[in-house]
């Protein structure tokens, strides 16, 4: 049987980059071929072709047997070719069914839109698949593992037969993502054939059928979850022997930098997010902050760099209450902040990656000569920071918005980390990146722990918080619940806290312990 689709000698060159080199692979019905890579590889770009969105430099496109040509995503969509982007195309303000019907709108007599046949056609594609949404919902409304339910249906209902998802689980909780994954099992059973876009190890020893592995733009290897384990995958995405582990020195630590003492913050609804929380933080160790999602970590980390208002409490650096100053102020004080939104609150996509790199300093020496910028100074410290944080760009000019999801993440290390700080507050900071990308980040801030910065590390990533922290603090429901050094904490024991299952009532059974590590933590 001829594959439902063959790429041959895909090559897309953009300028100073070549993005895919002569790539080709196949995909058959009913599997889920997962297209493994680092940020940058080529992985997105190599779908944007596939979808329409670019044109190849050179090399075909096979569908069913028969050679087409995609110029739009309609082109696409004619050929049951579907896309389920990372970054959702969804209207917040309509409702599920007019989302859907959009472009490929149902009119009655009169030329009115036919809603109600529409919705009935929602239902049915989401029983049959098993995408519970209710067609009268409005997106706004709708958790993000829900939102992405929509995009399956959008495709489903336009008939595609080939789907691609395009790093779909990184803005999902772990829960939503194993729900994710179990609706792609049910639509390869009912003969849907997928292409997983991902760089999480975990996820393709899950899902994949067989797995492709791309490297600065080309093919370098293919395998199955049988043949392979997680290490000699992060090697072929990396080209070398990656370190999944956190390797570090037992922490020094010295004077209090940061004292937090009980903290009140609202949240967006005037609700309390952030509930009578204490703790402090010294030079030289990682205070790890757990917990789903939430829980009120978002608005802790807000009121401490001062983008939110707190509503009592103190929050002392080095003995200086900064509860309520600027941010600027923060930032001179020494503080480093690297956001959970990399997108919204750590970069201006629009600029070049020199601007970005001197966001927090651009007004001082040796950047500024009075009210003027010095430009060549400014260029000749982001090429030196380009070389030294692995930043993989064509030049200092280039946009920032142009760059991969972990070479954005590496401008906001290098601009926080190349000047001197006394407390770095990383939320979230390898959410959406590879391993040779983790690696590199978790290396940077275990260097800043030695050389005597406090760090506040915000992750639902349990791994993470388990591997990099000297001290764990569980954050439920707004309320800091425990306080615990890490070597004497196992993974279940968190899951348990993060839970809000207290050894107060410690009759929680294996099961609870089971849910706990896995509904709502990566473990």
């Amino acid at each position: 049987m001829a594959p439902v689709l063959e790429l041959k000698g895909i090559t897309k060159r953009f300028p100073g980059v070549l993005a895919n080199d002569q790539v080709s692979l196949t995909l058959n019905k009913g599997e889920i071929l997962v297209l493994l890579g680092e940020n940058g590889a080529g992985k997105t770009t190599l779908m944007n072709i596939l979808y329409g969105l670019y044109q190849p430099t050179e090399g075909e496109i096979w569908v069913n047997g028969k050679e087409i040509e995609v110029h739009s995503p309609t082109d696409a969509i004619n050929v049951g070719i579907g896309m389920v982007h990372q970054h959702f195309m969804l209207i917040p303000v309509f409702s599920v069914t007019e989302n859907v019907m959009l472009g490929d709108e149902t009119t009655k007599m009169g030329g009115f839109l036919d809603e109600q046949t529409a919705a009935t056609k929602i239902k049915t594609i989401s029983e049959q698949y098993g995408l519970e949404v209710d067609p009268s919902s409005y997106v706004r409304d709708l958790p993000v593992g829900v939102q992405q339910r929509v995009e399956i249906i959008k495709l489903l209902y336009r008939e595609a037969d080939i789907l691609i998802f395009d790093e779909p689980t990184a803005v999902l909780t772990p829960q939503e993502a194993n729900e994710l994954f179990i609706i792609m099992h049910e639509l390869v059973k009912q003969g849907k054939s997928i292409i997983f876009i991902t760089h999480k190890l975990r996820e393709v020893m899950d899902v994949a059928d067989r797995i492709m592995v791309i490297r600065r733009g080309k093919i370098v290897g293919e395998t199955t979850p049988q043949e392979a384990d997680q290490e000699k995958l992060a090697a072929m995405m990396v080209g070398r022997a990656v370190e999944l582990d956190v390797h570090k020195n037992e922490a020094k630590p010295g004077k209090t930098v940061i004292q937090i003492s009980n903290l009140f913050v609202l949240d967006q609804l005037k609700q309390i997010a952030v509930d009578d929380v204490s703790f402090e933080i010294k030079a030289g160790e990682i205070l790890g902050i757990a917990g789903v999602q939430g829980n009120g970590q978002t608005e802790l980390v807000e009121a401490i760099t001062g983008l939110r208002s707190i509503l009592t409490g103190k929050i002392e650096l080095l003995g200086e209450d900064i509860a309520n100053a600027k941010p600027r102020h923060i930032t001179e004080l020494g503080v480093a902040h690297v956001p959970e939104d990399r997108q919204k609150d750590g970069l201006v996509l629009s600029f070049p990656i020199y601007e970005n790199l001197v966001l927090c300093t651009y007004y001082k020496p040796p950047f500024a000569k009075g009210i003027n910028l010095n430009y060549p100074e400014i260029i000749r410290s982001a090429q030196h920071q380009i070389e030294d944080f692995d930043i993989r760009t064509p030049s200092a000019q280039t946009n920032v918005g142009s760059l991969s999801g972990g070479n954005q993440q590496k401008v906001i290390i290098a601009r926080e980390l190349s000047r001197p700080i006394q407390f770095l507050v990383a939320s979230q900071p390898t959410r959406g990146l590879d391993v040779g990308s983790i690696e590199y980040i978790h290396t940077r801030i275990i260097q800043k722990r030695d050389e005597a910065c406090a760090i506040m590390l915000v992750s639902p990533e349990l791994d993470e918080i388990m591997q990099l922290s000297d001290r764990i603090a569980v954050m439920y429901r707004g309320k800091i619940l425990t306080i615990l050094d890490a070597n004497e904490v196992t993974k279940e024991e968190i899951g348990l806290w993060m839970a809000g299952i207290t050894p107060d009532n410690s009759s929680a059974s294996k099961e609870s312990i089971k849910l706990a590590t896995t509904d709502g933590v990566q473990n």
